[in-house]
């Protein structure tokens, strides 16, 4: 009797014990030698839990216990890893035989770390078609008949985008059960650019937070997703009450100055285009970089109807020349040359360099401060 009251309870420890052990073991071929680190994720942060010697054939075993679901980062470098999503009780079995990891592995035992594949294999698929027009139009932009090629290769960028943005919304919905919903919500193709970056998109952050609530409410990524939705609410909610308070102001700007030359232009007389009004200064180095930002945007949709109406914060008319020489800036620039008393600062309350609005094609203001990654997407929304 003795024996037996002491062999169930040993009995019962080892299977709580394997309920609550993950186990992840694979073989990084390519990467022998290497130190393969084991990273615990979070939505802004991340927690090394492991490392481990690739050994031979570049095999690796990680064992260790959890009391949730989770994502985890097999890592053999910052930008060289593998995202899972693991259950407790999960043998996760992963196989890469390329130099870079997420080109081409497999993973077993996992279902959540199989649609975090699903997710990532479509991605880099995108990421590498874009990459591809990009180099397209960057080789071809000195060939003759490059206008009727950039208008094909602007179009496709736009439907590549537009593929990936469906897939990604198709891949939440069918999915919003699993916590790899949240994986899909805060995709981006690079450091700053989100698949889903309209304030509309927070509808689905609404709807993946409200299901997995019901289906891991204890879950710490589900109280994360929840805490991110409210503050991103919030953000959305002051923008709309800044927007009712600035209603009863002009929302009509009109700028007359001359240019390099001497010749007098209008902001106005640009109606019917979709204008950047942009603010600058050839002695500040956040509007020099900026502007090469400007450059690749203008000349992708210029041809459709954007123009760039650029005002200089500049006292100096020859540093201002040789700014726009030198910078290649292809598109209207003016100044008064009365900086830091320029009226037009003064009237619109310019108090930082570089700045704009955006106006449409009635010369109503539309939105102000994109930046070149922010432009582009406001203007595939406008153009597409």
């Amino acid at each position: 009797m003795k024996k037996a009251v002491f062999f169930v309870p040993l009995i019962f420890l080892f299977a709580c014990s394997g309920k609550n052990t993950i186990r992840i073991h694979g073989n990084f071929t390519k990467a022998e030698n290497e130190i393969v680190y084991l990273d615990e994720m979070s939505i802004n942060s991340s927690v090394n839990l492991d490392s481990v010697n690739l050994k031979k054939g570049g095999s690796f075993y990680f064992k260790f216990k959890a009391d949730e679901p989770s994502f985890y980062q097999l890592k053999i470098t910052p930008n060289n890893f593998i995202t899972l999503l693991i259950e407790p009780g999960e043998k996760v079995h992963v196989e890469s035989d390329r130099n870079f990891l997420p080109n081409g592995y497999s993973v077993e035992g996992s279902e959540g770390s199989e649609l975090i594949k699903l997710l990532d294999d479509n991605l880099l698929i995108t990421q590498k078609t874009l990459d591809s027009i990009v180099l397209d139009y960057q080789s071809n932009m000195d060939k003759e008949g490059f206008d009727t090629l950039e208008a094909q290769l602007n179009e496709k960028y736009n439907t590549v985008l537009r593929q990936q943005r469906r897939f990604t919304i198709g891949f939440i919905l069918e999915n919003i059960t699993s916590l790899a919903s949240i994986k899909a919500l805060y995709q981006q193709y690079d450091s700053v650019t989100y698949v889903l970056y309209d304030m509309k998109d927070l509808q689905y952050v609404k709807i993946v937070a409200d299901s997995l609530k019901v289906h891991y409410p204890d879950s710490k990524h589900t109280r994360a997703l929840i805490a991110d939705l409210e503050s991103e609410m919030a953000r959305f909610n002051a923008q709309r009450i800044n927007e009712l308070i600035s209603s009863s102001e002009p929302t009509v700007i009109d700028v007359s100055l001359p240019t390099v030359e001497g010749d007098t232009i209008a902001l106005s007389s640009l109606r019917g285009n979709y204008v950047l009004l942009s603010f600058w200064a050839s002695w500040d180095e956040a509007s020099i970089s900026e502007n090469a930002e400007l450059k690749r945007v203008y000349n992708q949709y210029h041809s459709r109807g954007f123009e760039i109406y650029q005002v200089s914060f500049d006292n100096d008319k020859e540093a201002w020349r040789r700014a726009i020489h030198f910078d290649e800036l292809p598109w209207i620039n003016v100044s008064d040359l009365n900086y830091p008393n320029s009226p037009v600062i003064n009237r619109l309350n310019i108090q930082k360099l570089p700045a704009n609005f955006l106006l449409d094609r009635e010369g109503d203001i539309i939105g102000k401060d994109f930046t070149g990654r922010t432009l582009k997407i406001k203007l595939a929304q406008l153009f597409d």
